[in-house]
């Protein structure tokens, strides 16, 4: 789940991305303030929340990340509104450190690797990556299903040449970290990195 704010070029409205839409044709239904984005299979992908600076303030341009509190206020928003469903409250982080597990050359391609990478202690990602330096036993920064990137790119479950793929392994220059090599490659992070824990650029 994405939270976005950008008054200068949207206006005053919270933008919130809860799914893919797969390409799929989209049906708005409003209510008041806010208004629901569905797809053609009747699935919910978004919301957006108008006059949002009304019901809390938001600091940041661009992804945003709200407090329980603020979930929660914006579930009664949508409540208030007439919708029944609500949004989750506890919001896991997108980015985090990872550990890659196994690293297979993908047999139908010249530079892309299957690996599994672990996220935290009880979630394993299969993510093929097309990074030259990707190599069985990184500390890596993964990017996981729901990620919107520093560009606005948003990272969903997809597949290449053929094999699913959940997540993207980051370089320096994808996360626009400052002083990122131009040369392709992930970043490599300390063998100390902490597998689990949410990365924030530091």
């Amino acid at each position: 789940m994405i939270f976005a704010y950008n008054p200068a070029y949207v206006g005053d409205t919270l933008l919130i991305i809860t799914d893919d839409d797969k390409g799929l044709l989209q049906e708005v239904t409003r209510k008041g303030k806010v208004a629901r984005i569905q797809t053609e299979d009747k699935r919910t992908v978004g919301w957006n929340i108008f006059g949002i600076s009304q019901l809390m303030a938001l600091q940041d341009v661009g992804q945003v990340e709200l407090t329980e509190k603020q979930i929660g206020l914006l579930n009664q928003t949508l409540q208030e509104a007439g919708f029944t469903e609500t949004l989750p409250t506890k919001v896991q982080p997108k980015f985090v450190i990872g550990y890659v597990k196994t690293c297979e050359a993908h047999k139908d391609s010249d530079h892309l690797s299957i690996t599994e990478v672990e996220v935290d202690q009880e979630e394993t990602l299969q993510i093929v990556c097309g990074a030259p330096n990707i190599r069985e036993g990184l500390k890596v920064v993964v990017a996981k299903p729901g990620a919107m990137m520093p560009d606005g790119t948003m990272i969903w479950p997809g597949e290449l040449r053929g094999v699913e793929s959940f997540g993207m392994i980051c370089s320096a220059k994808e996360l626009q970290l400052p002083d990122a090599p131009e040369k392709r490659g992930i970043l490599e992070l300390s063998e100390d990195a902490v597998v689990g824990k949410a990365f924030f650029g530091e």
